[in-house]
């Protein structure tokens, strides 16, 4: 029981609403705008599977190869790191890193079935980037690009592709809102590094947070949601106006989550800025799902508008 105890926490679960919030996004974009082919369930399921597998693909990566690396430390004020810890073996990390892998690419292979066999590319593109956040010669995530790292991962490719593997199409609207929910996600690697400057800095691992400060980096936490909210409520207020569902109460409910969301994130931001140490640990969690709450939110609204 211990053992499933600590390869869960290794799974980093309060982190994997992001990327179930960027395909919920996709999923409600391709609902909100036109389109030709017919929502699939089944397609949708693919989707989040996939991102789910991908994302404890890329935890187990980042666990193995900072403690390959020397950059995690015993007693760290983040979740415990089983392989730091002796918990697991650096090898079971390794072969679980590249099991999960290999069950995503499993699912895509099904995904590029239904939406294009080009789709692999991107596939490839994402393995890629499971292993580039923690390894390879330049790792992103210790050289202040970790940020960047997840509004592409975590925003951009989701948004889009879900988008496309459901329409068959892509749109402008998909990408402006593809950054918006990558910036929403980038808030939670952002309070991840805030906790852990301390330990970072003191095995010189250079993460955004180090690199800038923890005051810019909190900072940063705000000017995200803000953009965010901009960006979201642009898009959904076109769309409010330039239809007849506009007047329904759903479509009507649809342009206020992004205020809601802003006044949730500004009550998180001051919690960051308020806390240190563990106590930032719920802050991950409740960021992770304040993203996936928008999205599911604005998806729920859709279906009923």
């Amino acid at each position: 029981m211990k053992k499933v105890k600590v390869w869960i926490e290794a799974m980093r679960l309060r982190t994997l609403p992001v990327s179930i919030a960027g395909v919920l996004a996709g999923l409600a974009m391709a609902i909100m705008l036109p389109t030709e082919k017919t929502f699939s369930l089944g397609t949708a399921v693919l989707c989040v599977v996939f991102a789910v597998l991908a994302q404890v693909a890329s935890n187990f990566a980042n666990e193995y190869y900072d403690y390959v690396g020397g950059l995690d430390r015993r007693g760290r004020e983040g979740p415990r790191r089983g392989v730091t810890e002796g918990d697991i073996s650096p090898r079971a990390m390794l072969l679980a890193t590249w099991g999960t892998l290999a069950a995503a690419c499993f699912v895509g292979l099904a995904i590029a079935w239904i939406g294009g066999w080009w789709l692999i590319a991107v596939g490839v593109f994402v393995a890629v980037g499971v292993f580039a956040y923690s390894a390879g010669p330049y790792p992103l995530s210790h050289h202040g690009l970790g940020e960047i790292a997840v509004v592409v991962f975590y925003g951009i490719v989701p948004v889009n592709f879900t988008y496309y593997v459901v329409t068959g199409t892509f749109a402008a609207e998909m990408l402006w809102a593809s950054i918006a929910f990558g910036l929403m996600g980038a808030n939670v690697l952002i309070v991840n590094n805030y906790r852990d400057y301390d330990d970072d800095r003191a095995v010189k691992k250079r993460t955004l947070a180090v690199l800038a400060g923890r005051r810019f980096s909190a900072y940063l936490y705000l000017i995200n949601g803000v953009l965010a909210f901009f960006i979201m409520e642009g898009i959904f207020a076109r769309w409010q106006a330039s239809v007849t569902a506009g007047t329904s109460v759903a479509a009507v409910w649809l342009t206020r989550i992004p205020f809601f969301y802003i006044c949730l994130h500004i009550i998180l931001f001051s919690m960051l800025t308020r806390r240190e140490g563990a106590r930032l640990n719920p802050l991950l969690g409740m960021t992770a799902m304040l993203m996936a709450a928008f999205s599911l939110a604005a998806l729920i609204l859709l279906v009923c508008s």
